[in-house]
């Protein structure tokens, strides 16, 4: 009598013959099922492209608009960094959510019962799509600088060193972990997304109005404002102490609700 296998079940080549040994799932294939579902559907899609598309807009933006003196390569590295603030995060809620709110997880977790494996792989895609992205945004931004100068007139400036492009990579790919964060956290795509804006446009804002009015909380604020610390990546190389701050401000809105989130997925049920 044959024996049947799932096609995921792994069996060595060195297993004696008419006996199956199952084994679990490389991690590398998750990861690659959880980067290929990230593309299939069409909001994934467009979520991606629109990485792109706005990269290009921004940068027509800048080289419109931007004076003649503010055209740097840091002026479009900056300004291509907003949109992709936005996105990149979305990208990682989606991939999250998307196992309840379409119901995927029922598939997903009974062939791979262990769920934590999931979500790592899960988080491991996510930041691998950021690192990809980000540059081939830091190369549309070079070709503005490049365009920009060329048609204003002006002297060609490349004014971020490797450290600072970096930075800006740890910036978004900690933009990205925020989002796949709350999308863990909250686990409903349109609650996580709308979660996200609130943390990254109003909290930041009144955080600002706060410290520009009571002193004692303008130095209370590098130490728990992760948007802050985290930005202060983007404006140029950290200190000792900036780099304190953000591992301080990173355990508290990062690491700790991610923690509370796991421990909600592997208990929550799948419907």
């Amino acid at each position: 009598m044959s024996t049947l296998t799932h096609p995921l079940a792994h069996t060595p080549t060195s297993a004696p013959r008419g006996v199956v040994v199952r084994s679990r799932i490389p991690m590398r294939r998750l990861v690659s099922t959880e980067l290929r579902k990230m593309f299939d559907t069409r909001s994934g899609f467009w979520l991606m492209a629109g990485v792109g598309i706005l990269a290009v807009l921004t940068t027509s933006m800048v080289i419109a608009f931007a004076p003649r003196a503010e055209l740097t390569y840091r002026t479009f590295a900056t300004a291509i960094g907003v949109p992709m603030t936005v996105l990149l995060p979305v990208v990682a809620i989606l991939s999250v959510t998307s196992e309840w709110s379409q119901r995927s997880g029922l598939t997903t977790f009974a062939l791979v019962p262990h769920r934590s494996r999931v979500v790592a792989a899960k988080l491991v895609a996510s930041v691998l799509v950021a690192v990809v992205s980000i540059p081939f945004a830091f190369a549309v931004g070079a070709l503005g600088n490049v365009t920009g100068t060329a048609i204003a007139g002006v002297p060609t400036v490349w004014d971020m060193t490797t450290a600072d492009l970096l930075a800006v990579v740890l910036a978004n790919v900690l933009a990205t972990m925020v989002g796949f964060m709350l999308g863990v956290l909250i686990r409903a795509s349109a609650g996580a997304v709308a979660a996200y804006l609130v943390y990254a446009f109003v909290l930041p804002s009144l955080a600002m109005l706060l410290a520009m009015s009571q002193d004692w909380f303008a130095d209370l604020r590098p130490w728990v404002d992760f948007d802050h610390a985290r930005n202060a990546l983007i404006e140029g190389t950290l200190d000792a102490e900036q780099w304190t701050q953000l591992g301080a401000t990173g355990v508290i809105w990062l690491v700790i609700p991610l923690l509370v989130g796991l421990r909600g997925v592997v208990r929550a049920e799948v419907k």
